[in-house]
């Protein structure tokens, strides 16, 4: 497993569930608008595209409307003040980073989250100090789908892009990996609408649960087989 290069994980969706943490602060500001609660798994499915995307689809306003500007202000606003409390590691995915330190893998995060979001939520969860790189959406002039951010997190661990992996649930993920020369994997346990078709995104593998990520690593395949049907 040595020679697997770098993991690179997106954050919310595939390294840590942060949606009951979003959502209850979405489902807050609707009952104070006198709506209706939204479906959980609604707006779950919105999580991995960000908080403009989140309340543009719980209150059915354009993402560019000033309604939704201020939406999403007053999510980030509650948002930060909750950050971890029902927050965590997806099922399974703390003993694969135990795994991968104990193999001595580096792995890092990318995500379009803002700095001012990712870094205390990473401490509070204790990932902070044992990611070795951390990429946010306003860490570099371009965000996912761009590969910069992945080409910038790689050099950070050390790792030419070819040798490492890049995690993620959201098509920018597999894009901004695939275009940075690295191998990708959906997680298909994160945050996936409806309407995905992550078979069609061009990545190496699909996994659907964390442990799966180390089945891939040793060796490293050039291209994934067919997802096996249960």
């Amino acid at each position: 497993m040595s020679g697997s290069g770098g993991i690179l994980f997106d954050l919310d969706g595939t390294l840590v569930d942060t949606a009951p943490d979003l959502i209850a602060c979405v489902q807050e500001l609707l009952a104070e608008a006198d709506r209706l609660a939204a479906a959980p798994e609604a707006l779950q499915a919105s999580v991995s595209h960000g908080a403009r995307i989140m309340v543009s689809h719980a209150f059915a306003l354009p993402p560019s409307s000033p309604q939704a500007e201020a939406l999403e202000a007053e999510l980030v606003r509650r948002y930060r003040a909750r950050l971890a409390e029902h927050s965590g590691l997806f099922p399974g995915m703390a003993g694969v980073l135990d795994t991968l330190d104990a193999h001595g893998v580096p792995w890092g995060i990318v995500t379009n989250k803002p700095s001012h979001l990712t870094v205390p939520l990473l401490e509070r969860l204790g990932l902070r100090s044992r990611a070795g790189a951390v990429v946010c959406g306003d860490t570099l002039e371009h965000a996912k789908p761009h590969p910069l951010p992945i080409h910038h997190a790689a050099a950070t661990l050390g790792c030419a892009p070819q040798a490492c992996w890049g995690i993620g649930d959201a098509r920018r993920d597999i894009d901004a990996t695939l275009a940075a020369g690295a191998r990708s994997l959906v997680a298909l346990f994160g945050y996936l609408h409806a309407g995905d078709r992550p078979a069609r995104w061009g990545a190496h593998g699909l996994i659907r649960q964390p442990g799966e990520l180390l089945g891939w690593l040793d060796p490293a395949p050039a291209a994934g087989p067919a997802l096996a049907d249960e």
